[in-house]
């Protein structure tokens, strides 16, 4: 079975993926931060984890799914 992280579950990956981050920043007149500028594969990742963490969020309550069952439901739709 699949296992979903729990809250606090995961954090140092997330930690040390947004360490690996380049930001640069923008300033106003006063040196306060308003903006972000990430390189474009940076940026593209962190999209695609953010719609990661949507699916999962959405698909939370939904009751496991053995690896068993996946299989046999793949070799029944003809895709093993």
């Amino acid at each position: 079975m699949v296992k979903l992280l729990e809250d606090n579950e995961g954090q140092e990956g997330i930690i040390e993926a947004m360490s690996k981050l380049k930001p640069q920043y923008v300033t106003d007149e006063n040196g306060k931060k308003t903006a972000v500028i990430l390189p474009i594969n940076e940026y593209e990742e962190l999209i695609e984890d953010i719609q990661d963490l949507a699916v999962l969020a959405e698909r939370r309550e939904e009751p496991p799914i053995s690896h068993g069952e996946v299989v046999a439901k793949l070799k029944q739709d003809g895709y093993l």
